[in-house]
């Protein structure tokens, strides 16, 4: 990952206070994917599998949405307040992100 560039190094991200909850969902998500394969391993049931794939995407997709949710009531909303270029750019990010899941 890299360092966003765009906000300062004092400034706090919208998700900062819920920080160590995405934490351990990320964690628990990571030891799904780490399960998955292990029954490819294993040779498990093509169906058991793309329900186990189907878990991580849906709880992947909830944590996504949570961070979007913070960023929108952080970071977009103290841009728009403050106004001018920076609440544009906000703008058209959060767009962007949005576009980005609806794909996924």
């Amino acid at each position: 990952m890299s360092d966003d560039s765009t906000t300062p190094p004092d400034e706090t991200h919208g998700y900062s206070a819920q920080k160590e909850n995405y934490a351990k969902r990320l964690r628990r998500i990571e030891g799904q994917v780490r399960g998955i394969a292990k029954m490819i391993d294993e040779d498990k049931y093509c169906i058991d599998v793309l329900t186990q794939i189907s878990a991580v995407n849906s709880a992947l997709q909830s944590v996504a949405l949570g961070l979007l949710d913070e960023h929108l009531g952080h970071c977009v909303s103290h841009a728009v307040a403050a106004g001018g270029a920076d609440a544009d750019a906000k703008l058209a990010e959060a767009s962007a992100a949005i576009a980005r899941l609806v794909r996924s």
